[in-house]
């Protein structure tokens, strides 16, 4: 650890965050290396991680990395305290190449990033109602994903199973087939193949019907919540629970903090990419940004393109002007972005109210 006297001059924070422990530093107004420390990451740690920074000046802004993983929390407590917050990528592999790789190095280069203007991302606050939506839409996600793959290994044993079994269940809905399933009787002895897999079937049912539930369960709470956050965004067409809770989730509880619309379509991947060489003149579709948002808005694009009599007709006056279905479609996502953009924004997203941290005893 490096460190110097102060004159309560103006300093930049820097931190690499870990899994247990936090590197921070801090560089002076023209970006001299003040000092670097290691705190653990816990709630006495993010407190004295604070208290050291202040110790050396008054934080202009702390860049952070991480502020959606690993430095979530100390984001939100130094957003707390009055704090600014920069979210920082991490150092390119040519820096890293360049200057080395190490916490107090890239503790250093955070800070050196938000003094220089290089880094100016806002983070999210992770501290409403969205976030609410969110955490409760991994466990969601979570639930659909094994309901998918019990229903995949089902069909997979009946492909191969004897055909008494099979045939009991040919030609029954996926419902129908559930029930069945469950209720089969394997007996005691599973020596045979014939009793191991309806043992096998009979479980995997099982497991399909208990996420149906769960899912059914998660969708009662989540569906209240998305509604309190967000209920212009749910007044679009084609707008429903499942796709406004992941773009409230993607935007954050301070969709503010995207500047622009244009800013928000870049977020979901549905921004236009120039690509236009000599005398041919188009654009292609953007394949960044978040793809959750983006599969979100392809759904809301879907809906309308089947339902809505206005999409409708423009879908068939972009056919006749020759675009192809797969332009007309990266169109509309762009159109549904603007549309969204302006919901989220117009909505007063509800916070919790983070404690400040109390002085060191």
């Amino acid at each position: 650890m490096t460190s110097m006297t102060h004159d309560h001059r103006e300093i930049t924070g820097g931190v690499d965050t870990h899994g247990l422990t936090h590197h921070a530093a801090v560089i002076d107004s023209i970006g001299r290396h003040l000092a670097d420390r290691e705190f653990p990451a816990t709630i006495r740690g993010y407190r004295d991680l604070l208290d050291w920074m202040r110790s050396h000046g008054t934080p202009s802004a702390v860049g952070v990395e991480g502020t959606g993983a690993y430095g979530a929390e100390l984001a939100r407590v130094l957003t707390a305290a009055g704090v600014t917050v920069v979210d920082v990528d991490r150092p390119d592999r040519k820096a890293r190449r360049t200057k080395g790789k190490s916490d107090p190095i890239d503790a250093y280069a955070a800070a050196t990033a938000v003094l220089s203007g290089r880094a100016t991302g806002v983070p999210k606050s992770r501290d409403g109602v969205v976030e609410a939506v969110r955490v409760l839409r991994v466990a969601r996600r979570s639930a659909v994903k094994a309901r998918t793959q019990a229903m995949n290994q089902i069909r997979g044993l009946l492909v191969s199973a004897p055909a008494l079994l099979r045939e009991q269940v040919a030609g029954l809905h996926r419902a129908e087939l559930i029930r069945t399933l469950a209720r089969l009787r394997p007996g005691d002895d599973l020596s045979g193949p014939l009793a191991a897999t309806r043992a096998s079937l009979r479980r995997l049912a099982r497991r399909h019907r208990a996420m149906d539930e769960e899912i059914a369960e998660l969708d009662t709470e989540i569906g209240p919540l998305v509604r309190k956050a967000a209920p212009a965004l749910l007044a679009l067409f084609g707008v429903g629970p499942e796709t406004a809770g992941q773009l409230l989730a993607s935007a954050g509880d301070n969709p503010e903090r995207m500047r622009s619309e244009a800013a928000f379509a870049h977020l979901a991947g549905v921004a236009p990419i120039p690509a236009s060489s000599g005398r041919t003149h188009r654009h292609r579709l953007n394949r960044g940004g978040d793809r959750a948002a983006n599969n979100a808005l392809q759904t809301i694009v879907l809906t309308r393109m089947r339902f809505d009599a206005r999409t409708r007709a423009y879908v068939a006056r972009r056919t006749k002007e020759g675009m192809s279905k797969k332009d007309i479609m990266r169109c509309l996502k762009r159109f549904v972005a603007r549309e969204v953009y302006r919901s989220l924004t117009s909505t007063p997203t509800t916070h919790v109210t983070q404690p400040a941290l109390a002085p060191a005893a």
